[in-house]
């Protein structure tokens, strides 16, 4: 087992397989766009696959595979079916903008992929292709359709808090759980190399933060009941709103005392470093060993036993080293 030295055991292995995007969120990168990484530093599959099997040796039993948009890499449902023939590995999710979805769904089911993360900021097409600078919400939609027709559930879709810009639809985005068997979250935004102004029509980012309290608090009269879900419903707090067939879950890194406590994760960023915190720069390469033939245990083993015990942006540090497109959300 991988036990940090806080007495957490991480279980959960986030794998990024590119820091390229085909939308350009507000969130996650600069107007300006970031410098993509050359293709012969990006981790080939084989080479992704050899860390799982090391680490699922150690006890890693979830995979979620991540980017940029994963979905942009040729043919991933490769690396997905590498994955699932991987002994010990009980569980591969995808996060996705979703826009490729309702084209890549059915091999990606048919390679091993269980369930898919979906992003989704807005019901307001024209607020979407502001927010990912060009998107196409009604493709995002198909995509959601196509991951249900095979299978992959339970589907969760990921809405970032944003005040000013989606706060007047947190009820309406909300209401899709009576009629969909969705567990639809609140995600507050994360303050990563993302506090520089976001363009025209934006608020100040300084203005932007909306704690999930104020979320809580506005749908509470649509009757806000705790569930308790099967299995790890991972850092949300799960809700099912009255007559819902879906749940509303809460994610809260910023303004939850435990967040940290409960987190079972690390994270492989495309260019092959372990980093063991999302909220800091600290990280590890693996390529170089995994490219050479040196054992790659011995830096899964160093990866966890950095973990910190909690990030600190409440001392307001923040990461500075790389924006989320480059990270893996």
């Amino acid at each position: 087992m991988l036990i940090d030295s806080f007495g957490r055991q991480i279980t959960y292995l986030r794998i990024s397989v590119t820091d390229r995007c085909n939308f350009r969120c507000v969130y996650c990168m600069p107007p300006t766009g970031v410098p993509y990484l050359p293709h012969e530093r990006i981790m080939r599959y084989e080479e992704i696959a050899a860390f799982v099997e090391v680490a699922a040796r150690q006890g890693i039993r979830k995979v979620r595979i991540t980017g940029g948009e994963p979905l942009v890499r040729a043919d991933l449902y490769r690396l997905v079916e590498m994955i699932a023939n991987i002994e010990g590995i009980e569980d591969i999710s995808l996060t996705t903008n979703g826009i490729l979805l309702e084209k890549y769904a059915r091999p990606l089911a048919a390679a091993g992929l269980k369930r898919v993360n979906i992003s989704l900021d807005t019901l307001n097409a024209e607020k979407f292709a502001r927010i990912t600078r060009g998107g196409e919400l009604e493709k995002v939609l198909r995509g959601i359709a196509a991951a249900e027709e095979v299978g992959l559930m339970p589907i969760k879709i990921n809405t970032v808090i944003m005040r000013g810009i989606n706060d007047d639809e947190l009820i309406e985005l909300a209401k899709l759980t009576l009629s969909h068997a969705w567990n639809l979250r609140f995600i507050e935004l994360m303050p990563i190399e993302n506090q520089q102004p976001w363009g025209e029509g934006f608020p100040p980012p300084e203005d932007i933060f909306m704690p999930v309290s104020e979320v809580m608090a506005l749908l509470k009269p649509l009757g806000l009941h705790p569930v308790n879900l099967p299995g790890d419903s991972g850092p949300a707090l799960p809700y099912r709103l009255e007559g819902g067939i879906g749940t509303v879950g809460f994610i809260s890194p910023l303004t939850e005392q435990h967040f940290c406590q409960r987190c079972n994760r690390i994270r492989l960023t495309a260019d092959g470093n372990l980093r063991p915190c999302l909220m800091s720069d600290l990280e590890i390469p693996v390529l170089p060993a995994l490219r050479s033939g040196q054992p790659v245990l011995p830096l899964l083993l160093e990866a966890v036993n950095r973990k910190p015990a909690a990030h600190r942006l409440t001392n307001h540090i923040t990461p500075n080293g790389r924006c989320m497109i480059q990270i893996g959300g």
